[in-house]
């Protein structure tokens, strides 16, 4: 259970973590945590090794997921349209999501305008796979320097393992780039502060998880909730307020401002299962309606060998598992997709504060059980690797990108010309995107795109037996002829005048 004050028969003073036991870095009971003198015993070099490692993995696989072709969604090409206007200094307009989209009345995510000065070095989708590999190995940094502060001995490295090759953090690297890669390292410093007792910088560091995304504002409320229960009362309940407004004005107020509709489209994904209403008290009746969703719930647990259960930092994850659960959306419930990465570092950290607790435990079996915890988690977690994205690396045709698909879809791009506005699925989208105008396809009615392009193997619902037919009837206004054709690839130009008004065009 979470134990908030408590650790085994020792309690703490009002506002203090509980002491370590005995150990390399054991004090008297009752003593907070002298931060200066541990981050003076703790060299930073082995973990910014470890974090270096992650790093070239996780860009690798995402790399190569990249040149083969094989993205798995369309997000990839809509943050590189959002990171390149603003690279232009221009508004965040994804022509992806609909011509003239702005993106900020999708999801609240301006933190992503920080990427503009990698993208004006490296100006392609792969700068974005690059800086989600090197967050989500800093959030590795982190975690585990803040471990082996807290518990000794090799403890640092075995939670850096758990951390850097948990199922949240291997799926979201499959996943491609989403801006909750900017959330992990800011709570990873979040839960660090609050175990060392620095309560101002916890307070500090939570404040832009508000800018990540929209629902993150309930999460710095937690926070706020543990700073009150740790005895700073002010700064928690400024700090919680501070939250909930943030929560409630950016989807209330700055998303709908900013969307076409004038509300907050995802509201359908908790009262809506298709076309039927769901009640709030039925969504609330359903969060473990789903085996799914309980099996999530145990993995989440489990890769910290079930030690998080007593830290109040797993308090940290309700928020988002609060809407993931009572979403009536199955892509938000299990262990894939990029959902699970942001709850990786607090739960990481919970693990070794779970672990610190239960050190002096008054039940013989639970301080034994603390001693082994932190391997068995990290033996858990490269169990694990055997079926997830990682493993892949370790397959010799993952390296193969000059098979026959990617050849004709690299002979495909070479055939549409820099700067035209491109209708295309998922496979070439964020192959395009860095350097010509890119729709969704079906998604750009009236628009008349120079070039409509389409991977005929894509999965459409019905299978695309004239190419030329089927440009002509997402755009009845333009007449298009067969350009290029390789292997499933198809490329169409328009050969009518460009129309006189574009929807959603914006001028230089």
């Amino acid at each position: 259970m979470l134990e908030l004050n408590k650790s085994g028969t020792d309690r703490s003073g009002p506002g203090r973590l509980p002491a370590q036991g005995p150990g390399p870095d054991a004090r008297p009971v009752g003593d907070a945590p002298r931060t200066g003198d541990a981050a003076e015993r703790v060299p930073l070099r082995p973990y910014l090794i470890a974090g270096a490692i992650l790093c070239a993995l996780y860009f690798l696989y995402g790399y190569l997921q990249y040149s083969r072709f094989g993205s798995p969604s369309w997000d990839l090409g809509i943050f590189e349209q959002e990171v390149r206007a603003y690279a232009g200094f221009d508004a965040p307009v994804v022509d992806i999501k609909g011509p003239g989209y702005l993106i900020l009345g999708d999801h609240f995510s301006p933190i992503v305008a920080l990427l503009a000065p990698l993208y004006w070095i490296w100006p392609s989708a792969e700068a974005l796979l690059f800086a989600q590999a090197a967050l989500f190995a800093l959030g590795a940094v982190i975690v585990g320097r803040t471990t082996q502060q807290l518990l000794g001995g090799r403890s640092g490295l075995c939670v850096t393992v758990a951390y850097g090759l948990s199922w949240g953090i291997q799926e979201a690297v499959k996943a491609d780039f989403h801006e909750i890669a900017f959330a992990v390292p800011l709570l990873a410093l979040v839960c660090r502060a609050l175990l060392l007792e620095r309560y101002t910088a916890a307070l500090l560091w939570s404040l832009p998880l508000v800018l990540v995304k929209e629902d993150l504002g309930a999460t710095v409320a937690v926070v706020g909730f543990l700073l009150f229960v740790y005895g700073r009362r002010l700064q928690g309940a400024l700090l919680a307020a501070f939250g909930v407004a943030a929560f409630v004005v950016t989807l209330m107020v700055l998303i709908p401002a900013a969307s076409s509709a004038g509300t907050y489209d995802y509201w359908t994904k908790i009262d809506k299962n298709g076309e039927q209403d769901v009640s709030m008290l039925d969504s609330v009746l359903g969060v473990l309606n789903s085996s799914v969703k309980i099996e999530m719930l145990v993995f989440l647990i489990g890769i910290t060998a079930f030690m998080a259960l007593r830290s109040p930092l797993t308090l940290l994850i309700v928020p988002t598992l609060g809407w993931r659960l009572l979403s009536q959306d199955s892509n938000h419930w299990g262990m894939v997709w990029h959902y699970s990465a942001i709850l990786m570092p607090v739960l990481s950290l919970a693990l070794a504060d779970g672990v610190r607790r239960s050190r002096d435990s008054h039940r013989p079996w639970l301080a034994s059980y603390a001693k082994v915890a932190v391997p068995v988690a990290a033996a858990i977690a490269v169990a694990m690797t055997q079926h997830l994205p990682l493993r892949d690396l370790l397959r010799p045709e993952t390296y193969r990108t000059d098979d026959a698909r990617s050849q004709a879809a690299r002979a495909a791009l070479d055939a549409i010309p820099a700067g035209a506005r491109v209708e295309t699925d998922i496979t070439l989208m964020a192959h395009l995107t860095s350097d010509r105008t890119v729709y969704w396809v079906g998604g750009a009615p009236g628009t008349a795109p120079d070039i409509v392009a389409i991977n005929l193997d894509f999965g459409w619902s019905r299978p695309i037996q004239d190419p030329v037919a089927y440009a002509q009837q997402l755009h009845p206004e333009a007449r298009y002829r067969l350009k290029h054709r390789g292997g499933s690839f198809v490329v169409m130009e328009r050969t009518t005048p460009e129309p006189a008004e574009i929807p959603g065009a914006r001028d230089d």
